[in-house]
């Protein structure tokens, strides 16, 4: 088998995460973070619209991490985001996180919006 590292864009990986934690291209982050094209951000959590919608046109897709388990989001954030044009999929953190990092490494225009485990 023929194993290839894998090169990241401009955006960081999410190399992990705990307990209200993310570590992003080398960094802990704290609470709920944003990974976009443009940086890791603070993000406001689900009534905080306007922190994703900054890179429409930029991104295709973005995985919607809801904490430990899969859980609805408001529908007021998922229609602002489609009405934008940009896709929404909402999953558990970690598998957010996973699925982020694979389309990423695919040179895929994604982004990130996490709450911690």
């Amino acid at each position: 088998m023929r194993l290839n590292e894998i090169r990241f864009t401009d955006s960081a990986p999410v190399e992990g995460y705990g307990p209200g934690f993310f570590r992003i291209g080398g960094q802990v982050h704290r609470g709920p973070v944003a990974v976009l094209p443009t940086g890791v951000i603070a993000w406001g959590g689900f009534e905080d619209a306007a922190a994703l919608l900054a890179v429409v046109g930029e991104i295709d897709v973005i995985f919607v991490g809801t904490g430990a388990e899969i859980a609805p989001i408001p529908a007021a954030l998922r229609a602002a985001l489609e009405e934008a044009g940009i896709g929404v999929e909402i999953m558990a953190s970690p598998t957010a996180c996973r699925t982020y990092n694979v389309l990423l490494s695919e040179g895929r225009r994604v982004a990130a919006a996490l709450i911690p485990v």
